[in-house]
């Protein structure tokens, strides 16, 4: 039996860039070895010449919404039946794996019970296929570490979880916003073990663009997203990797470093993770955010105090 089940469901194989980093990633964890059970999900071109192929497992047939994009708790329902391992890792099919990866989350496991792994991805730009020849990933690794660029904690790009988790996941589409902030609240929520691996296990982004989506702009503007964080709850429940309580470092889970931000944040989402009480979370919100209740509440005032919206890379979760 596997020891871990990483399934993911990719973008149609029809653009040359997309199909490449594609084939990229998939490929880096098929060569994690036999421990390693891959499911792909879904019905975009070129998907079954590439699953048949190299071998993998692939279900064609997931619930869909009105967009026609597949909903991720029919995608967790039908792994759940299918997957041969008892832990689950729901990942983007642009996201390379080194080969230590099993290893490492294996040894993160032998110290929780009840647990959600994430963490920070390395975007780097990658324009020709990878070479899996023995050792390939020590200079490739390398390379991440002097030409890559460490994402910021807003997002993240796979999830480590027991297969009997978030059984109570709404109606998400994948490859918009909001789903993978929801699954940390959730995970905040049910007192799981929230740890940011960023430390000990290195992930691989390959940047592209977004013309595969509608009009070619980012996912965070679609209407599809807007819906996303209505079944999440609202924006009081975009949780980040700020929001882990456990962080791993040299295989040892310790508690999430303290620091003022941190001692801030979680004074934020107390009552988002201890009430449904909208008013005590904004109030809670508003308190450790006045420049935003200014701009929020009384914009004239703001306006008359010079205080502007900061730029999208000047402050994570700005508009949350």
């Amino acid at each position: 039996m596997s020891k871990l089940t990483i399934f993911s469901a990719p973008k149609p194989f029809t653009d040359p860039h997309i199909a490449l980093i594609q084939r990229n990633a998939i490929l880096s964890w098929k060569h994690l070895g036999d421990e390693v059970e891959i499911i792909l999900l879904g019905e975009e071109d070129g998907l079954d010449g590439f699953a048949a192929e190299n071998e993998i497992k692939h279900i064609r047939a997931v619930k869909k919404n009105s967009e026609g994009t597949p909903l991720i708790n029919a995608m967790l329902t039908m792994v759940r039946e299918v997957a041969s391992a008892p832990i689950l890792c729901l990942i983007n099919s642009d996201i390379i794996l080194l080969p230590d990866f099993t290893g490492k989350v294996i040894s993160v496991l032998e110290n929780s019970s009840d647990y959600l792994i994430m963490g920070r991805r390395w975007d780097v730009s990658i324009s020709s296929p990878l070479d899996f020849s023995t050792r390939w990933a020590e200079g490739f690794q390398r390379e991440i570490r002097s030409k890559g660029k460490l994402h910021k904690s807003k997002g993240s790009d796979y999830f480590v979880f027991g297969k009997q988790k978030f059984l109570d996941m709404p109606d998400f589409a994948i490859g918009r916003a909001g789903w993978d902030n929801w699954t940390i609240y959730s995970a905040r929520k049910h007192g799981m073990q929230v740890i940011d691996a960023t430390q000990d296990i290195t992930i691989i982004h390959q940047q592209h663009d977004y013309h595969h989506l509608p009009g070619g702009i980012i996912h965070y503007t679609l209407p599809e997203s807007d819906e996303n964080l209505r079944l999440a709850g609202g924006k009081r429940r975009i949780f980040t990797l700020l929001d882990a309580n456990k962080v791993v470092e040299n295989e040892v889970v310790k508690p999430y470093p303290l620091s003022w931000k941190k001692i801030v944040r979680e004074f934020e989402i107390f009552p988002v993770l201890h009430t449904s009480n909208l008013f005590l979370m904004d109030f809670f919100f508003y308190l450790t955010h006045p420049a935003k209740f200014l701009r929020h509440k009384l914009p004239g005032v703001a306006k008359a105090l010079g205080i502007k919206k900061p730029k999208p890379d000047e402050e994570d979760g700005e508009g949350i």
